[in-house]
């Protein structure tokens, strides 16, 4: 980490990514500091932009996303316009939950959620395949999370 975080800006870090509602009194009495070194703490976080934003994670069952892909998708062309061209389009999708440019076979992981493979091929047919410059798109479907989390380990030491 990037920034001078002793110990407790660690373990602030760590709670605020388990449960962002917690309160400052909370964190204050998790931390074992009272509530205005606790919320001068937070706040010298939230100024140094490590903290990028604050959001509510859904259950993607719950909101019809029950089919989850992991896309590998190779480009024609590798030049610097095509890739700026296809990370672009790509950001404007809904259903593209994440997107990587990454080494080895391919070009870009992608994840993408929608409601289930009827949802999947029109998202490949009608809006990946279309785009200028794909080449090929392999897909692998999630049958089950095994472990899911958005929270990155931050040693405390």
């Amino acid at each position: 980490m990037t920034g001078n975080w002793d110990t407790t800006d660690k373990r602030i870090l760590n709670l605020l990514q388990e449960n962002a509602r917690l309160s400052v009194k909370e964190i204050a009495d998790k931390i074992g500091l009272s509530v205005t070194p606790t919320y001068e703490r937070m706040r010298k976080i939230e100024r140094s932009g490590i903290i990028r934003n604050v959001v509510a994670l859904l259950d993607r069952m719950e909101i019809e996303k029950g089919t989850v892909a992991f896309c590998n998708v190779s480009l024609q062309v590798h030049s610097l316009k095509a890739m700026e061209l296809f990370e672009q389009a790509v950001a404007q999708i809904p259903e593209v939950m994440e997107c990587y440019h990454i080494t080895g076979n391919f070009d870009y992981l992608l994840k993408v959620a929608v409601k289930d493979m009827n949802a999947y091929q029109l998202f490949l047919t009608r809006k990946l395949a279309t785009m200028e410059h794909v080449a090929q798109v392999q897909s692998n479907f999630v049958m089950t999370d095994v472990k899911y989390t958005t929270a990155f380990p931050i040693d405390e030491a």
